[in-house]
């Protein structure tokens, strides 16, 4: 009898750069895990095709079909049920969700966030941490919560912003960062180390602090 491989499911709006770092990191065996389903709210999202050639099962749920959020939420929620995902991964999925979606999966429901929270949740954090005149920016990868960006962090990567930097700069020299700590968050997740207990993250029974933990790259 084999140990079974943990799977995650996938939750898209746009390119689906974020899913495409978790499909390298299982590749290079960073990450143990596999990729159940692919599900976007947006039927001519481009990270579809992308999954469909790494030959990723995908569903197109759009959201304008349903009435309402709480209808298109239950329906999205039965859907992600369906493939009993150990995590289910929001990368660049586009839509506030409900509280009745969040709690289905509450623990087991993961985004990034590019600022270092609780700094600038919401839009524009870039833009925020400049005008602010912080010294650095970066990501968060946190357990989704009702609150908007208020999940506890697991852990975080720091970038100094440089005098030069724009908005976008500041962004793409970013984005690299935020594809490795994603996948790294998540098998940290699936490696059954850290425990979830009354909003309070802990790493091996070690309270883990509220920004989560600092990750630098390889």
């Amino acid at each position: 009898m084999t140990d079974r491989t943990p799977s995650l499911v996938m939750l898209i709006s746009g390119r689906g750069s974020n899913m495409e770092a978790f499909i390298r990191a299982i590749a290079m065996g960073a990450l143990d895990a596999r990729i159940a389903a692919v599900i976007s709210n947006v039927s001519g999202a481009p990270g579809l095709d992308l999954a469909q050639q790494a030959g990723l099962p995908t569903r197109v749920l759009p959201h304008e079909d349903y009435p309402d959020r709480e209808s298109f939420d239950a329906a999205l929620g039965d859907e992600v049920a369906s493939h009993e995902p150990d995590l289910v991964i929001l990368a660049g999925f586009m839509r506030i969700l409900t509280p009745r979606f969040v709690d289905r999966f509450a623990g087991r429901l993961l985004n990034i966030h590019p600022s270092l929270l609780p700094k600038y949740p919401g839009l524009n954090t870039h833009q925020r941490a400049i005008d602010a005149g912080d010294s650095e920016a970066g990501a968060t990868v946190h357990y989704v919560t009702g609150e908007l960006d208020g999940g506890p962090a697991i852990m975080q990567v720091r970038l100094p912003i440089q005098p030069e930097d724009t908005a976008d700069s500041l962004a793409q020299r970013l984005l690299p960062l935020e594809h490795q700590l994603y996948p790294t968050a998540a098998q940290l997740h699936l490696s059954g180390k850290l425990t979830l207990t009354n909003g309070k993250l802990a790493l091996d029974g070690k309270t883990i602090p509220p920004t989560g933990l600092d990750w630098s790259p390889q």
